[in-house]
């Protein structure tokens, strides 16, 4: 769904067409009818995570927004975890289908109670929804005085450059027009492309590592949620430039030490896997935080489609590499454990973002170091809402 249309129709619209095609999929006459469903599935669930994550970090504080990310992908994790235990328990895939599918028809309903973020709709150049929105924030919170003291007058002078930015209609391409974004948007670009490729990688030849794939599912999906909890600690402490470079490299050094396992030592294959499995995670944790922290909010949901491409591409290919095993049989996970390698030291480039605003135009973006609007926490729109 175009960007126009705000986060929170976008992240409604998904979980209808989830539900409803979802659903549909468990009584599909054919595989023809069942694969274009499921396709439909998989684009709204890819808008759910992408309009999901937007909304809740556009209404975070600065300090808050690694912990909001951090819940979001546990929950992802702990869902991978319930998948794995519904499959071993409904063999049956129609049933499981729609067992999984009619749920979102109660997040759907539930979506209603939803509010459409504020800095979207003031960079929209729709200040007078947004003030709407912040009032009714601050009475939900409890703050009726704040949310009466705040004006539309106050609301313009406080965001003033947002709002003059927001007079010229922005594209996809404004990613790659000034220097210090088009850099940050392709480096951003590769390392999604690079971190995906490992973690497909090893979900589709799970075979490989152990007879139970059920069983398996369980495991990864409880190390993933440990691996994001510890890289809530490292973004606090080392920043996110640092951890996203570190699980990174260590991402690929993983599988690339599997790769020299024997098939017999089948335990250790499986502990690497385990390892990897849950490095991606981090890696993927870690990067989603600094990825919002770095685009601005007037492009934001623009680059989500970007960011899908690189993941669709990492997806598509990370099964295709399995065809090179006709050469050698460790050549795929060779390749697995390299592509994270380089795209990990991209990572140094970019700037440092821990504890900083987000940059709402590209101008922030342009003058990173000393921030066209020296904004904090203080400001007065954050304050009302306590978010």
């Amino acid at each position: 769904m175009p960007p126009g249309f705000g986060r929170k129709l976008a992240l409604r619209w998904s979980f209808l067409q989830l539900a409803a095609s979802g659903t549909c999929a468990a009584f599909a006459p054919n595989f023809l009818i069942y694969c274009s469903l499921r396709f439909l599935s998989g684009c709204s669930s890819v808008s759910i995570m992408t309009n999901g994550s937007l909304l809740i970090v556009e209404w975070a504080r600065s300090r808050s927004k690694a912990l909001v990310l951090t819940l979001i992908f546990c929950a992802i994790s702990f869902g991978q975890m319930v998948l794995g235990g519904l499959a071993s328990v409904f063999r049956e895939w129609r049933t499981l289908q729609l067992l999984l599918s009619v749920s979102f028809f109660v997040f759907f309903l539930l979506s209603r109670w939803l509010v459409e973020s504020a800095r979207w709709l003031i960079i929209t150049n729709k200040p007078a929804e947004g003030l709407e929105t912040l009032r009714r924030v601050a009475h939900t919170n409890g703050m009726k005085s704040a949310g009466e003291a705040l004006t539309l007058e106050v609301l313009r002078s406080t965001m003033l450059e947002e709002l003059k930015a927001a007079e010229k209609p922005s594209s996809v391409f404004d990613l790659f027009r000034t220097p210090n974004l088009r850099q940050r948007t392709l480096i951003l670009f590769l390392e999604r492309f690079a971190i995906t490729i490992p973690f497909y990688g090893i979900m589709v030849n799970l075979q490989h590592f152990g007879s139970n794939i059920f069983l398996l599912q369980v495991i990864f999906g409880a190390l993933m949620v440990l691996a994001r909890c510890l890289t809530l600690w490292a973004l606090s402490q080392i920043g996110r430039r640092l951890t996203q470079t570190f699980t990174t490299l260590l991402l690929g050094l993983s599988i690339l030490a599997n790769t020299f396992v024997p098939p017999e030592m089948q335990t250790l294959r499986v502990t690497l896997a385990c390892v990897g499995t849950s490095l991606s995670s981090a890696a993927s944790s870690s990067f989603s935080i600094h990825l919002v922290e770095l685009i601005p909010t007037i492009l934001r949901a623009r680059y989500s489609a970007i960011d899908t491409l690189a993941t669709r591409c990492g997806a598509t290919l990370a099964p295709l590499l399995m065809l090179l095993v006709v050469f050698h049989p460790t050549l795929p996970w060779i390749i697995y454990g390299v592509f994270p390698i380089p795209a990990g030291l991209l990572v140094l480039l970019l700037p440092e973002t821990k504890n900083q605003p987000l940059p709402d135009t590209i101008q922030d973006v342009e003058n990173h170091q000393k921030f066209s609007r020296r904004r904090n926490e203080k400001d007065l729109y954050m304050k009302v809402t306590k978010f």
